[in-house]
């Protein structure tokens, strides 16, 4: 029985509870936002310019005060924004590789569209503490390595199972959601 990528994603997400930002800031004031749990739906237009992207994006998990700052430029060559998803672990997701692109094949809960182009995903890997103060320090210097939340450039990914594996990272012992970032044609009425 062979299985089609977007079959195997679906079994991926499905089972599993589910290249880097320009920068990271933490606030230097509290702040009380209060994510969705569940799914939500942010929208953001191209800069001046009109061929990059500027956004903002709260890191997970939903108590995290990281915040990543990202410019990237467009794929479509058509006016497009980016839809930022949120889903709280497990979710599902339909996309599939198409003509080098992760296009979105179903509507989801989400907000995201079939023809939607996923760009980021949140995507957790193993590295050492950031930040500048004297624990993280100390334990960059005793090997304290620790899951690291970033976002996971998909037009960077070299096969499509690097998009799975960023994709299947977000798991419940690291995070309580993930972060999707896709590029969504703008229909002229």
């Amino acid at each position: 029985m062979k299985l089609s990528p977007v079959t195997l994603l679906q079994a991926f997400l499905c089972l599993s509870p589910l290249h880097v930002a320009t920068g990271f800031t933490i606030p230097t004031t509290p702040h009380t936002h209060h994510r969705h749990h569940h799914s939500s739906l942010s929208m953001s237009t191209t800069s001046a310019d009109g061929k990059t992207f500027e956004v903002e994006v709260s890191m997970p998990p939903s108590t995290s005060d990281m915040i990543a700052q990202m410019k990237f430029e467009k794929i479509l060559s058509e006016p497009s924004e980016i839809v930022e998803v949120r889903y709280s672990l497990p979710f599902g997701l339909d996309v599939a590789p198409k003509e080098g692109l992760a296009v979105c094949t179903k509507d989801g809960t989400g907000g995201e569209k079939v023809g939607d182009v996923l760009r980021y995903t949140s995507q957790w890997t193993m590295g050492l503490p950031r930040g500048d103060g004297i624990v993280t320090t100390a334990a960059s210097f005793s090997g304290g390595v620790q899951w690291q939340c970033s976002l996971f450039d998909v037009m960077r990914a070299g096969r499509w199972d690097e998009v799975v594996g960023a994709l299947t990272s977000n798991v419940e012992s690291r995070t309580d959601e993930v972060v999707l970032l896709f590029e969504r044609p703008i229909k002229s009425d």
